[in-house]
């Protein structure tokens, strides 16, 4: 059995079916343990860190980052026991031993692109190589055409490209011009040398002298450079991983489900008072306590009173599937795109437990680690569009998903309280949910009783459970 064995890309869930290098944490000749993280990967779902299969050396890297692989080729080759010595190299006889395979669709002698006599290759008329090359009388005045025997090199790329080269090549070069064009160009202070004649052979005509005598000299205020609208102020960006599949799935959501998106604006004075209370409680004081805690909350006992609103669409069997458990999804922006993770059956947590939940969901996204189990199966959502100062959205539902809550930004505002005009903390809420499964009445519901929550959370703790 080889002591070198690949490392394929492996299925990184999900029938995904390629992934992207992001960085190699190994290197050629590294010695590596099993199960040492070795490679970072981007796939559609998320980044992961992908484990050795086997320990040993590190041979042979065979994608460098920003390549993406397809699931099953390999990526990396290890020396599985490195300890037996060097690894044996082929003998000379072996190798001469080898027959080369002619290439696939190889073509007959005289046939183009075939063998030809003389070593050469058919071609057509007039491109390829050729038995001589062509001779051209030497211009007068000008060094003498070297000879076929001759090696000609061409100018280096720099020295063309360069116009100040060219400029010096021109003015030290003699210029082709009769004597009445020479007679006028002097006549108008016109340097022949920096025109390029459109003559015969390039020689300067009375044309060439006028066009050049009527072009402003370079201490003229030269005009405004016309603006351009083309490549070269285009930045493209290659859409994949994540963000190529939330294309994909908002796409698909948006012309599956048809959505309706409802409004409530909420006075949350007091959710904002008891937050200071949790947060100054003995059992959160190691917690980070956010606005969206409550939120969460309020949507959770909702969907207790609204069973409908945690369900899903299946054309296939041509049913409404009724979730029993929430599995919440919380949208979160990161550099790879919008992702949404989700709390695994978030309805049976305790208030400690949701603060807990959310704030490590919000870490490994932000750290880019979140795994595709974590953001599969999830039932009902929240985007907290509030984070970025927008007062509300309407917001795409996740796929296979009947409803979501956009949570605005919390501002001071002017607001009726016990009929006086005071300035007190308000939200927006948007509600998208899925007109299939959730009609009007029972949206409104749904988001009335969020709501109310939230206009006085205390009171809604103690009667709603």
């Amino acid at each position: 059995m080889s002591r070198i064995k690949e490392f394929t890309l492996p299925d990184l869930g999900e029938g995904l079916t390629e992934g992207e290098i992001l960085s190699w944490l190994v290197k050629v000749g590294d010695t590596i343990e099993l199960n040492q993280p070795i490679v970072e990967v981007e796939t559609a779902k998320a980044a992961v860190e992908i484990p050795a299969k086997w320990a040993g050396v590190v041979t042979k890297i065979f994608h460098e980052a920003g390549t993406t692989v397809e699931v099953g080729a390999p990526i990396v080759a290890i020396d599985t026991d490195p300890g037996a010595g060097d690894l044996p190299v082929p003998s000379a006889e072996s190798l001469a031993a080898v027959e080369i395979a002619p290439a696939e669709g190889s073509v007959e002698p005289g046939l183009i692109g075939g063998p030809a006599p003389g070593g050469r290759t058919a071609v057509l008329v007039g491109y390829g190589p050729k038995n001589t090359a062509a001779k051209r009388r030497p211009r007068l005045g000008t060094p003498s055409a070297p000879s076929p025997a001759e090696p000609v090199s061409p100018p280096p790329a720099a020295a063309v490209a360069d116009p100040v080269a060219v400029t010096e090549a021109r003015q030290n070069a003699p210029v082709l011009a009769k004597p009445p064009v020479r007679k006028l160009a002097r006549d108008l202070g016109v340097d022949l040398a920096t025109i390029a004649g459109s003559g015969p052979a390039g020689s300067v005509t009375r044309d060439d002298v006028h066009q050049a005598a009527s072009q402003p000299s370079d201490s003229a205020a030269a005009p405004a450079a016309a603006a351009v609208f083309d490549a070269s102020r285009e930045q493209r960006i290659p859409v994949k991983g994540v963000r190529k599949l939330t294309a994909e799935n908002m796409v698909a959501s948006a012309f599956t489900a048809p959505h309706v998106t409802e409004f409530l604006t909420v006075d949350v004075t007091r959710t904002m008072k008891a937050l200071d209370k949790i947060k100054s409680s003995r059992d959160f004081r190691d917690v980070r306590v956010s606005p969206l805690l409550l939120v969460a909350k309020a949507v959770l006992l909702a969907v207790k009173r609204h069973p409908m609103v945690n369900s899903s669409w299946s054309g296939d069997t041509g049913e409404i599937v009724v979730k029993e458990y929430v599995n919440l999804g919380i949208a979160a922006a990161t550099e790879r795109g919008l992702i949404v993770p989700n709390i695994k059956d978030a309805g049976r947590l305790t208030l400690r437990e949701l603060a807990e939940a959310l704030n490590t969901l919000v870490q490994v996204a932000k750290s880019g680690k979140t795994p595709p189990a974590d953001m599969a199966g999830g039932t009902l959502s929240i985007t907290n569009v509030g984070v970025f100062g927008v007062d509300t959205g309407t917001p795409i539902l996740p796929p296979g998903e009947s409803a979501i809550l956009a949570f605005g930004a919390v501002k001071p505002m002017p607001w009726v309280h016990k009929d006086k005009i005071k300035i007190r903390q308000v939200t927006t809420l948007g509600l998208s949910f899925d007109h299939r499964i959730i009609d009007g009445e029972l949206g409104s519901k749904f988001l009335r009783d969020i709501g109310e929550f939230l206009t006085d959370p205390e009171a809604a703790l103690l009667s709603w459970t």
